[in-house]
């Protein structure tokens, strides 16, 4: 009886361990990260060059409610930053976070009007856009590193001030900034 005691929990054993196997936490998609914010966990798209932060949120018509992006600037733009809702559909928050993960400014930005027929973009990047000139600019105030866009509507229900902290793992994000 004793052996057929130790084959069952040598068997148990086998299975448990195969089967606790797979319950470990699967690999972290990079272009995601999860953030929690007032104990609200986010899952924030990545955003870590220039090409993509100036795209950001542009032309979408939904943010998923636990959905946003997470704008990371690299050390050496780590300085007040301003965003606009170019070709934005829908109203975005958005929060400003320092280089330690503070919040430095937070704004609840409006759709504008799109693109108008006679703002015709310049041939001459350097020439200046009328549509660019006309948006509203939302400041970070002062220095930040991050960036939180969120759908509209989730400022006022997380509560979120200046000076509170956001937790990030800011040395593996500042890694991915270019």
């Amino acid at each position: 009886m004793a052996q057929g005691m130790l084959k069952w929990a040598a068997g148990a054993g086998i299975m448990a361990s195969i089967l606790l196997g797979g319950c470990e936490d699967t690999p972290k998609d990079p272009n995601f990260e999860k953030v929690t914010i007032n104990s609200k966990t986010y899952t924030l798209e990545v955003v870590a060059n220039n090409e993509k932060r100036i795209k950001g949120l542009s032309g979408r018509t939904k943010v998923a409610e636990d959905g946003g992006m997470l704008f990371v600037f690299p050390d050496n733009q780590a300085r007040v930053q301003e965003f606009v809702m170019r070709d934005c559909l829908i109203p975005i928050d958005i929060i400003f976070l320092d280089r330690s993960g503070r919040v430095t400014a937070s704004h609840a930005m409006k759709v504008e009007e799109a693109r108008k027929p006679d703002e015709i973009k310049p041939a001459n990047p350097k020439a200046p856009d009328p549509y660019e000139a006309r948006l509203k600019r939302y400041s970070s105030r002062y220095a930040c590193q991050f960036v939180i866009e969120l759908a509209g509507g989730e400022l006022e229900k997380l509560k979120v001030k200046d000076g509170d902290k956001i937790p990030l793992d800011l040395d593996a994000l500042k890694k991915r900034a270019s």
